[in-house]
């Protein structure tokens, strides 16, 4: 009984079997669809999916739109960790100081409060007028002093002894960095690298403030237009969890490949 429920310990020859894998998930499962079930069944609500239906297209549409939102927010914010994290390394005071203060002043404050700032008074004075812009570079902005510090502790991680041993058998500094310090920094920092990436496209929800039609607003505006909350809202959960899923099993996927003795 306890090989059906124990994984063998770590190293052990005998790896966790296929069918072990299968029953205990279906098990895991099958208990929180009973609690939830059991949860709304005491609610004794009055399901009206037929009105939420009506908008289908509406929930697509603000789907997309965060697809394509956060899409472009994690791109620009990983460039931007990567761009900040090397500046808190540089030997040039300035840039090693504007890249802490910009860490610890975007950390330090809400992200509300930081869309709110960026497009009513930032975007207002350079005269930009394009909320999905705004809405995109204020996320980036906030994604990307996370990933800064996520990348800079991934970069330390890498021992002195390596990077003088990959000097002295003639490795130039960029190429120091790309073949040994990137790929053991990777590998270190894909577990928060994954998270800070699913944060950031459920942040996204916040961009309902400036009026951006993502997912959120729009699961907000069914919900006033037919005042069945739950049924606005659950699948607002599921599309939030269809974007975030996939991030999460890709990361692990990479953490097995990347995965080797030391």
């Amino acid at each position: 009984m306890k090989r059906l429920f124990l994984a063998p310990p770590a190293g052990a020859p005998t790896p966790l079997s296929g069918p072990v894998r299968v029953f205990n998930f279906t098990l895991v499962c099958l208990l929180l669809a009973l609690v939830f079930w059991f949860s709304f069944h005491q609610l004794h609500y009055q399901w009206n999916w037929a009105a939420v239906y009506k908008y289908r297209h509406q929930f697509v549409a603000g789907w997309l739109t965060t697809v394509w939102i956060s899409l472009a927010a994690l791109g620009l914010s990983t460039l931007i960790g990567v761009s900040f994290a090397l500046g808190q390394r540089s030997r040039f005071l300035p840039l090693r100081y504007l890249s802490q203060i910009y860490v610890e002043a975007i950390r330090g404050t809400p992200l509300l409060v930081q869309i709110l700032i960026f497009f009513y008074v930032v975007a207002d004075a350079v005269r930009v007028e394009n909320r999905y812009l705004v809405g995109i570079l204020t996320l980036a902005v906030f994604s990307g002093a996370y990933l800064t510090e996520v990348i800079r502790a991934g970069i330390e991680s890498v021992g002195q002894s390596q990077l003088e041993s990959a000097l002295a058998i003639g490795l130039t500094g960029a190429q120091t960095f790309r073949y040994v310090v990137f790929p053991q920094a990777l590998r270190q920092t894909l577990p928060p690298l994954a998270g800070q990436f699913v944060s950031l496209i459920k942040d996204s929800s916040l961009l309902s403030v400036i009026a951006i039609s993502e997912f959120t607003l729009n699961a907000q505006e069914v919900n006033s237009y037919t005042f069945s909350t739950l049924e606005s809202y659950l699948p607002l959960a599921a599309g939030y969890l269809l974007l975030t899923l996939p991030i999460s099993l890709w990361t692990r996927w990479l953490e097995k490949r990347m995965r080797f003795e030391t």
